[in-house]
């Protein structure tokens, strides 16, 4: 049986199920649906040709993985309308962490026990015909992805604490990860994919508001401190990745991706991909070398968007153009990029 959904054909027999939890890389429209404001133009403007609530101008990574997956977008847990859960959902919600302080009320724990709601109240109305209809059988063999971990790094720098104490509240956070991949596991969850983070250094908007006269860049124009430390996270994660899949030999599977490794080629090898100016803003303020200036971001009066058809890899200063989005794509899914070295679509079946 095939059912079509945004346009993609979505088999129900032996289906692939993804369960997604995040930050705003991954989140296609929860925080707006959440506190019930309007992402608008030119958000959107490269694929949807509207707002959708994702931080892009088009399709996020996690999009193209679906369309590959052959599987519906997937909707996020917090919009009540137009969602479509039959593939799974997406917990991911902009300004997440997992540890530090944020202003988003909707950390990893939240989003964990959303999921157990969600679970929960599916088992209640699969009886009646009702909700989701994801059977028992799919929440045991769909994959269950994390990709948070951006503003712990962001947040712990804002904290002015020194790299040091900043590598150290990232060691809590990834082990904090890893206790989610724990919860997730006692509730009957069986494949993990677990990303780590990307170099927040290189990002237009740390670049622009962060730097100081005297730090020190690395060899693609980053941020240094910056990331080292999403590195130092991305060590400790690794870690905590090795010890689950000790834990878990032969009862679940938990694959780390390098999602730093990625993102980091496209800004030291950006003319490969064919983007000119890696580390600035598409739509922004200011112009080069960064085009971001605090209150004047992307979507606001002050800012503006690059000519449609320009290739950047940022669009807003902290967020991905679809461009960039497919290529990441492109790279998770060849398996090149994950410990153990695996295919997302492997999973799958």
């Amino acid at each position: 049986m095939l059912l079509h959904c945004s346009g993609l054909p979505v088999s129900t027999d032996g289906r692939c199920v993804v369960f997604n939890f995040g930050d705003s890389n991954s989140d296609t429209g929860s925080l707006p649906a959440a506190f019930g404001f309007y992402l608008g133009p030119p958000a959107g403007r490269s694929f949807f040709h509207g707002q959708t609530g994702r931080w892009s101008d088009g399709r996020l990574y996690i999009d193209f993985i679906a369309e590959k997956l052959k599987i519906s977008y997937l909707s996020p847990y917090m919009e009540s309308s137009g969602s479509n859960f039959s593939s799974g959902v997406n917990f991911a919600v902009a300004g997440a962490a997992v540890t530090q302080k944020s202003a988003i009320p909707l950390g990893l724990d939240t989003q964990v026990n959303q999921f157990l709601h969600f679970k929960n109240r599916t088992r209640e109305l699969r009886p009646r015909g009702a909700g989701s209809m994801i059977r028992d059988r799919e929440f045991r063999d769909a994959v269950y992805s994390i990709d948070i971990g951006q503003n712990d790094v962001t947040l712990a720098f804002l904290a002015n604490l020194t790299l040091p104490e900043v590598e150290r509240k990232l060691s809590a956070t990834a082990a904090r990860i890893g206790d989610a991949v724990r919860a997730l596991h006692e509730s009957g969850a069986r494949k993990f994919w677990v990303y780590n983070t990307g170099p927040v250094g290189c990002l237009p908007q740390t670049l622009a508001l962060r730097q100081r006269p005297g730090d020190e860049l690395d060899a693609a124009g980053c941020l240094a401190a910056y990331n080292a430390a999403a590195r130092s996270f991305n060590s400790e994660l690794a870690a905590v990745c090795r010890r689950l899949a000790a834990e878990y030999s032969g009862a679940a599977t938990v694959v780390c991706t390098d999602m730093y490794g990625i993102k980091y080629e496209l800004f030291a090898n950006h003319g490969r991909y064919g983007f000119e100016r890696p580390l600035m803003a598409c739509c922004g303020h200011g112009g080069p070398p960064y085009n971001y200036a605090n209150l004047k971001t992307c979507g606001q009066p002050t800012a503006t968007a690059c000519p449609e058809g320009e290739r950047h890899v940022s669009w807003d200063g902290v967020h991905f153009t679809e461009d960039a989005n497919a290529i990441v794509a492109a790279k998770i899914l060849s398996g090149d990029f994950s410990t153990p070295r695996t295919k997302l679509k492997a999973l799958c079946k």
